[in-house]
């Protein structure tokens, strides 16, 4: 026999009308790029009108900028809302976590940002400039802690798990190939997060501090 929840719950309400309109044309643009995509063509996707979608965001343009801004939200709270741990904590771990996290609650995101990145966007651009910052930032602070190997080139450390990450997301449709499940199954992101992070600590950290630390 179920048991009657211990507090009221309020009905969610249903998403606006902009909602919609933004992540139908989140969407579209993902699997036909923004070139090919018409306002009418989000309209009909997301079950409104032409003129409602014009009335939220005016131009196509201005679909285009509300678009960028919610992905870049989401990247933003998934990645960088929280500073990451310090050494030795494991900081590999937890930045694949909030990767992993995104693919798994924001699979159309991750479809549009790989999209972006081929089209090399100013999104793309204002992503990754990021997401290198945050990475270069890591590696500080464990050759801070004498975590880091001495003889590594800083600057390829820091671009190195990037290009696994984003290169997997462009190819995961090839990669899951060779799966069995799709990429986004909570077993294989697991897999796929520990061998990145297995991969970087085998080839870049040292085996203790160095002296003096």
């Amino acid at each position: 026999m179920s048991q009657a929840p211990p507090f009221p719950r309020p009905a969610r309400p249903d998403p606006s009308a902009a909602d919609r309109i933004l992540v139908a044309a989140l969407k579209c643009f993902a699997a036909e790029g923004i070139a090919a995509t018409s306002l009418r063509s989000v309209a009909t996707a997301a079950q409104v009108s032409i003129g409602l979608v014009q009335h939220h965001f005016g131009t196509k343009s201005g679909l285009v900028t509300a678009v960028n801004e919610f992905v870049l939200g989401v990247v933003a709270d998934g990645v960088a809302a929280r500073p990451l741990p310090a050494p030795p904590a494991d900081t590999f771990g937890e930045i694949g976590h909030r990767v992993c996290s995104i693919m798994i609650e924001h699979p159309e995101v991750v479809d549009y940002l790989a999209r972006a990145f081929v089209d090399g966007d100013d999104l793309a651009h204002t992503i990754f400039d990021g997401l290198v910052a945050i990475s270069a930032g890591q590696w500080d602070q464990l050759a801070d802690h004498g975590l880091l190997r001495p003889d590594i080139d800083r600057t390829w450390a820091a671009l190195h798990p990037l290009i696994l990450v984003l290169g997997t997301v462009m190819l995961r449709r090839q990669i899951e190939r060779h799966l069995p499940a799709p990429l986004a199954d909570p077993e294989q992101l697991d897999r796929w997060d520990g061998a990145v992070a297995e991969l970087l600590r085998g080839g870049l950290l040292s085996d203790r501090p160095t002296e003096g630390e």
